[in-house]
């Protein structure tokens, strides 16, 4: 099960309240104020962890409580700090707060973390008053509530290459190919429901991240079918592997089908169709590929990929054209 977006309330730790007392001995006939000072209450803390993939873990338990932090007590012993929690997301996950509609955070490094609600203070006991002029003070403070928030947690999937294409274009066949990810495969259309990643060897020392993205139809970008939900996992893919289907089972024109796609992404966010893109024309052992690649080179005026998954003809030059537009993108960042 995936899980890619999901609403939660998390609650800091209250913290204790402070205590009023003074010392009682035997022999100390004046022993002052000893009250000790309330703990803190527990942070709720998100933080993004290597190998978690999906928010399905939260998506079960829509309250998460710190612990609260104990009383102070006489004999100046301060109560002890409440419990934090922990809660790990994939990265590439966007802390956004509900109610004011602001992101806290975009967790995208392994480790990285980030404090969504903040324990409460703990109380003053009658010591933390005591001074020359106030030799027996009798004043104290009740610990303060912790913070209280409703997050949305909305994961954006961090990959170096996207594949985008019609329904049905054969993106899941070629990432099973390339790498060792075993996403659905069928023969009729919308089989992947959620993005499936998989690591792509380039050499001993060189891997990529590749993601198999949802197929996109006319009017994504809009919200038709699940666009918003698809598009979004795009965003962060450095590179787009654009493939097209020669002979789609509806009848359709690959030539315009390319276009919509194109469309699609423009109108969802103007920087995703400036991304580099790779075009490729898969099934290529199915009658009419030749005639679609070349009305796709002449289209677009540049090289186009001609490659079979079920045959692996060109897969190894497409890895490897993959691997120099990375190479480039790298270079040009870093410039």
């Amino acid at each position: 099960m995936f899980v890619d977006r999901v609403e939660i309330e998390v609650i800091a730790g209250r913290g204790g309240d402070g205590c009023m007392s003074f010392r009682r001995e035997k022999y100390v006939p004046h022993g002052g104020p000893d009250g000790g000072n309330g703990g803190a209450g527990g942070d709720v803390v998100l933080r993004c962890e290597q190998g978690v993939n999906s928010l399905v873990a939260l998506s079960q338990r829509k309250q998460w409580k710190a612990g609260r932090g104990t009383h102070g007590m006489g004999a100046d012993r301060h109560g002890k700090r409440g419990d934090s929690i922990t809660i790990t997301v994939p990265p590439g996950t966007l802390v956004i707060d509900r109610d004011n509609d602001f992101v806290l955070k975009d967790l995208s490094t392994d480790g990285e973390e980030v404090v969504v609600a903040r324990g409460g203070a703990g109380g003053w006991g009658n010591t933390h008053y005591k001074s020359s002029v106030n030799r027996a003070p009798r004043e104290w403070t009740p610990g303060h509530e912790g913070e209280r928030r409703r997050l949305v947690l909305e994961l954006k999937v961090i990959a170096d290459v996207g594949l985008v294409g019609m329904p049905n274009a054969g993106k899941s066949t070629l990432l099973s190919r390339l790498s060792r990810a075993r996403p659905e495969i069928a023969d009729y259309p919308f089989t992947t429901k959620f993005p499936n990643l998989g690591i792509v060897s380039i050499d001993r020392d060189r891997e990529f991240v590749l993601a198999d993205i949802p197929g996109l139809i006319e009017g994504a970008h809009a919200g038709i079918g699940l666009g918003h939900e698809f598009l979004k996992h795009i965003e962060r893919a450095g590179i787009i592997v654009h493939l097209v289907e020669p002979s789609p089972i509806d009848g359709s024109d690959p030539i315009e089908n390319y276009r919509a796609i194109r469309e699609e992404l423009r109108l969802y966010k103007t920087t995703l169709a400036e991304r580099p893109e790779v075009l490729v024309v898969t099934k290529c052992e199915l009658p009419g590929a030749d005639e679609v690649h070349r009305a796709l080179r002449e289209l677009v005026g540049g090289q186009v990929w001609l490659i079979s998954s079920a045959t692996g003809q060109g897969l190894a030059d497409l890895k490897q054209e993959i691997a120099r537009r990375l190479d480039e993108a790298q270079h040009d960042s870093a410039s």
